[in-house]
């Protein structure tokens, strides 16, 4: 008797564009090879305005596909409002602008993933679930696009920066989509000690958020994307 295959828990997603059309084409592409119904299409809105009406409501989606050109409320916008009063929901952006000062805006707010409109759907897929289980996932685009300007936000003497194995560990953890508090669970240690890890490095490492310090294991080769 074949071993059953586990079932892997659902993805809520919600969709915030203002084009309907481009809505349901994503709908179809998120849909193609959907097995064991992992992805649930949670809702859509049009803008951000629309999204905070959405959100009003248990359940919340885990990710949120975000444009970033929308009336009345933009991406940029719509995801700052979201780092504050949703921090735990995931934002990946799906758009065709695709300049260095959007890509980074959207670093520095937080998105988890950076996409053109133009993905095919294992890119999608593949997006989908590495941002779930890993927690980023950009586009070759924004990552040139990140490694072009990593030093403007990261200097070049970093590199000699003196990592212990406490701190490269922890920010190896960071990188992934563990709580701060399951991180000192992890790792052995006091939520006041972990605190204090993060404070130091990236007062160190001079980033300025959980992204950028991600970033930065990346470039420096202490976790891969």
């Amino acid at each position: 008797m074949k071993d059953a295959v586990p079932k892997l828990n659902t993805l809520n997603i919600a969709i915030v564009d203002d084009h309907n059309l481009f809505r349901k084409g994503l709908i179809k592409l998120i849909n193609l090879g959907n097995v064991q119904n992992r992805y649930n299409i949670l809702f859509e809105a049009d803008n951000g305005h629309e999204l905070q009406e959405s959100m009003k409501q248990v359940p919340f989606p885990d990710i949120i596909l975000m444009d970033i050109e929308m009336p009345d409320m933009n991406g940029f916008e719509a995801v700052d409002w979201l780092q504050r009063t949703h921090p735990s929901v995931k934002v990946m952006v799906i758009s065709m602008v695709e300049s260095d000062e959007a890509i980074l805006r959207m670093l520095r707010l937080g998105v988890k993933g950076y996409l053109s409109k133009d993905i095919e759907v294992e890119d999608m897929h593949r997006a989908l679930e590495t941002i779930a289980n890993n927690g980023f996932y950009y586009s070759d685009t924004a990552t040139q696009v990140m490694n072009h300007n990593l030093n403007g936000t990261i200097s070049k003497n970093k590199d000699a920066v003196y990592l212990s194995e406490n701190e490269r560990e922890f920010i190896k953890l960071a990188a992934s989509d563990l709580t701060y508090q399951q991180i000192a669970e992890k790792m052995s240690l006091s939520p006041k000690t972990i605190d204090g890890y993060r404070e130091a490095l990236f007062q160190r490492l001079k980033v300025k958020n959980r992204v950028m310090l991600a970033l930065y294991a990346v470039k420096h080769g202490i976790v891969q994307l």
